[in-house]
């Protein structure tokens, strides 16, 4: 009974924490300064390099490409999720360096434009990520100063 009083009260303010969340990274990407750099993502040698070695390994003739999504993460924001795709929709974005391809749908893309894709190689993980995003939100915090 404790717990359920407890969830009662802190759903309201984690509710208005997403919303907040939500509202900021909006307003960061319209507002920061536009140019054509800003508004491509970009792949590091390393992320095109792990994509290479993904399609030697592929068997099928289809070539994947990786997906970038951005999801709803609960008390901590937003999340990235990446997965392998071989199918695009209506309103994705495609951006493609040394024949490798990174997807993204538009709700998405209005969270990373700008950023910077990555592949990490440490001792506990290997995994994308996305990189440079703080730039983006360094120029609204700056701006608003």
């Amino acid at each position: 009974m404790a717990t359920r009083s407890l969830l009662r009260r802190i759903a309201p303010h984690v509710s208005a924490h997403l919303r907040q969340n939500h509202r900021r990274l909006s307003a960061a990407a319209e507002e920061a300064p536009s140019s054509a750099a800003q508004e491509s993502l970009h792949m590091t040698e390393n992320c095109v390099r792990r994509l290479k070695e993904l399609h030697d390994k592929e068997k099928s003739s289809d070539t994947k490409m990786l997906r970038l999504s951005v999801e709803a993460g609960g008390c901590s924001g937003f999340q990235y999720a990446f997965s392998l795709d071989n199918k695009t929709t209506p309103d994705d974005r495609i951006f493609e360096r040394e024949g490798v391809k990174l997807v993204v749908d538009n709700i998405s893309y209005d969270f990373v434009k700008g950023a910077t894709i990555d592949y990490v190689e440490e001792l506990i993980r290997s995994a994308f990520l996305v990189l440079a995003f703080v730039r983006v939100l360094f120029w609204h915090l700056k701006a608003s100063l």
